[in-house]
C-alpha cells in the first residue's frame, strides 16, 4: 500500500471516530434530561432540594406513588383517556385533511391554486396566541366549552402540515400513477385513499409524531376550555400537583411527568421505523 493511500485511510478513520464521538455526545445530552426525570421520580422533595442533580436512583418511588392518593385531582386513568382521545382524534383529522388539501394543491390545475397556497402560508405565519381570544369567544358562543371535540375539530385546519405534505407530494407523487388509476375507473377519493396515502406513509409518520406530541403536551387551551375534573388531560393534572401552598412534592411531580411522557415514547418507537424507511427510500431514488 502506498503512503498516499495509507494517509487517506488514516484520515477516513479519524473522520469516522470524530463523527462517532459527536453522535455519542449528542445521544448522551438527549438522554440525560429524561434520566434526571426518572431519577428524581424515585427521590423525595428534600433530596431534590438538597441535590437537584443526581444520576443514581433512590428508593422512594413507592412514597411518591402514595402522594397521588392524597391528590384527588390527579386521576391518571382519566387523564390518559382524555389525552388519548384528543391527541389521536386531532392527529387523524389533521393528517387526513391536510394530506387531502396537499393532494388538491399538487394533482389539480385550477385558477386560484397558487393564491390559495399563499393564503395558507400567510395563515401559518400568524402566531397562535393572536387567535386564542377569538377562539374562546366562538367556543363560548357555541356552548362547546368543556367538550373534548372543541380541542379535536380545529386540527382539521393545519397550515404547517399542509405545507409539509405538499412539499413531500411534489417530490414523491407521480402523476402517471394517478392518471392510470383514473383510466381504470377509480374515483378521486379511491385514488387518494388507495394510492396517494400509501405513498405518503413516511411523511404521515413524521407529522403524526409532531402533531401527537404537540397535542398531548398542550396545556393552555385545555386548561381554559375543560372545566370538569372528568374531562381534564394529563398535563393539567400534573400541573395541579404543584398547587399545594404548604408543601410541594417535587418527587411526585417528576413521577407524574414520567408517566405523562410514556405514551409519547411509545408513539415514537412505533412510527420511527416508517421515518427511517422513508429516508432510505428517498436515498435510493
Amino acid at each position: 500500500m502506498s503512503s498516499k493511500s495509507l494517509s487517506k485511510s488514516q484520515d477516513s478513520l479519524v473522520v469516522k471516530v470524530f463523527v462517532y464521538v459527536i453522535c455519542i455526545v449528542l445521544a448522551i445530552l438527549s438522554i440525560l434530561p429524561f434520566w434526571f426525570m426518572v431519577v428524581n421520580a424515585t427521590r423525595t422533595s428534600e433530596m431534590i432540594l438538597a441535590h437537584p442533580i443526581s444520576l443514581i436512583p433512590s428508593s422512594h418511588l413507592g412514597d411518591n406513588l402514595k402522594v397521588f392518593d392524597d391528590k384527588p385531582t390527579f386521576q391518571p386513568v382519566t387523564g390518559f383517556i382524555n389525552s388519548a382521545i384528543i391527541s389521536v382524534g386531532a392527529t387523524v383529522l389533521s393528517l387526513y385533511f391536510s394530506s387531502l388539501t396537499a393532494y388538491a394543491l399538487t394533482a389539480y390545475e385550477w385558477k386560484l391554486r397558487d393564491s390559495f397556497f399563499k393564503f395558507i402560508m400567510a395563515v401559518m405565519m400568524i402566531p397562535a396566541q393572536c387567535t386564542l381570544i377569538g377562539f374562546f369567544k366562538m367556543v363560548y358562543a357555541l356552548h362547546m366549552t368543556n367538550n373534548l371535540l372543541t380541542l379535536i375539530l380545529p386540527a382539521i385546519a393545519a397550515p404547517a402540515t399542509v405545507f409539509f405534505m405538499r412539499q413531500y407530494l411534489q417530490s414523491s407523487l407521480s402523476m402517471e400513477i394517478v392518471q392510470s388509476a383514473r383510466i381504470d375507473g377509480a374515483g378521486e377519493f379511491r385514488t387518494f385513499n388507495s394510492i396517494v396515502i400509501p405513498i405518503m406513509k413516511p411523511a404521515l409518520a413524521t407529522q403524526a409524531i409532531f402533531i401527537y406530541v404537540g397535542t398531548w403536551n398542550e396545556l393552555f387551551r385545555p386548561l381554559v376550555i375543560l372545566i370538569d375534573a372528568s374531562k381534564k388531560t394529563m398535563p393539567i393534572m400534573v400541573s395541579l400537583l404543584n398547587g399545594d401552598i404548604y408543601r410541594v412534592e417535587y418527587g411526585a411531580i417528576y413521577l407524574g411527568l414520567a408517566i405523562t411522557i410514556l405514551p409519547l415514547i411509545i408513539v415514537y418507537l412505533i412510527l420511527s421505523r416508517y421515518i427511517v424507511s422513508g429516508v432510505a427510500l428517498g436515498a435510493v431514488k
